[in-house]
């Protein structure tokens, strides 16, 4: 597999899928290893089990449905490795169909309205705060 990184490995870790998914992975890229899990063990619970049989430096947690750009990953390794403190990195997730706004699928933040509805800073139900370089 071709790749513009050092010691990269790529795994994919299968969740008991159903589908023809790691025929797939291994027909057309063989160089990926795949972690099958004999069950469905829920977003968390499958990347604990997955992680738990992976040795690496860092992970990286990237689900199917992203779309990453060139160079994306060096960003975030060169500046875990210039902080000691830093113990997690995220790079910026744009909105799939308006690229100057930012996503917030699956995003927290603690916050949580009077009434109960979750959300984090940066987005208000269907309102995406535009990237700025902030």
């Amino acid at each position: 597999m071709a790749t513009d990184y050092e010691n990269l490995e790529i795994v994919v870790a299968d969740n008991a899928s159903k589908d023809d998914s790691i025929e797939f992975v291994q027909t057309y890229f063989p160089a990926v290893t795949i972690i099958s899990l004999k069950e469905n063990f829920g977003f968390a619970g499958g990347y604990n089990r997955a992680l738990a049989d992976v040795q690496a430096d860092y992970f990286v947690l990237l689900n199917s449905d992203v779309e990453v750009t060139s160079n994306w990953l060096m960003p975030l390794v060169e500046l875990a490795e210039s902080d000691i403190s830093i113990a997690a990195v995220q790079p910026k997730l744009l909105d799939y169909k308006d690229r100057s706004k930012f996503e917030y699928a699956g995003g927290s933040g603690g916050f949580i309205d009077k009434y109960g509805y979750p959300f984090c800073r940066g987005r208000w139900f269907n309102h995406l705060e535009t990237d700025e370089s902030q």
